[in-house]
């Protein structure tokens, strides 16, 4: 019995005792990553603030609410350090901040904060669902590829001499998804 197990063993290495089991017709995982499917959104505008003015001495202080944020960018850069794609290979969703809400006493709220997605020089960035490409990465220089949605409006911008009271808000607007396609031209 060992005997035949060591024949075996002597003509293939796959099969030695103790030796995991692989398929020599696989390809080996590279550690060059030269084309990369991912999912990127903008964040969302903030909502517009319902408020009036209340204050102790002031009979009839009207609205005063403010407007949303807007949403934050997914900006592409090119890093010239940069020479492979590894860097989203496992990391394939990325969502920029949403804008914060407006507040009262005509305060805008704070903006979403933007993402710069570094790529090396030379990615080519398309659309993964129809094909069309989007950008060229190799002349450097930024890209934006999702834009952040408008914050909405607060009741003060809807005060109006026949409308002196508005008791509405806009909400923020949502901002662009994309499913890209990057890819690093040799």
């Amino acid at each position: 019995l060992f005997g035949a197990l060591k024949k075996k063993s002597l003509r293939n290495p796959a099969n030695a005792v103790g030796a995991k089991h692989y398929k020599e017709d696989t390809p080996m995982a590279s550690p060059f990553v030269d084309k990369v499917t991912i999912n990127i959104s903008a964040g969302k505008g903030g909502d517009g603030a319902v408020s009036f003015h209340r204050e102790k001495y002031v009979a009839a202080g009207g609205p005063d609410g403010g407007d949303g944020g807007r949403g934050g960018d997914i900006i592409f850069r090119v890093d010239p350090h940069m020479n492979t794609l590894m860097d989203f290979r496992y990391k394939r969703k990325f969502t920029a901040g949403n804008g914060s809400p407006g507040g009262g006493k005509r305060c805008t709220g704070k903006d979403g904060e933007s993402i710069i997605l570094r790529v090396p020089a030379g990615t080519v960035i398309r659309d993964a669902d129809t094909g069309a490409i989007m950008h060229d990465m190799s002349s450097g220089g930024d890209f934006t590829a999702c834009r952040g949605g408008r914050g909405g409006w607060g009741n003060k911008r809807f005060a109006t001499a026949t409308r002196q009271t508005p008791r509405f808000a806009k909400p923020g607007l949502p901002g662009e998804a994309h499913t890209v396609l990057l890819e690093l031209k040799l």
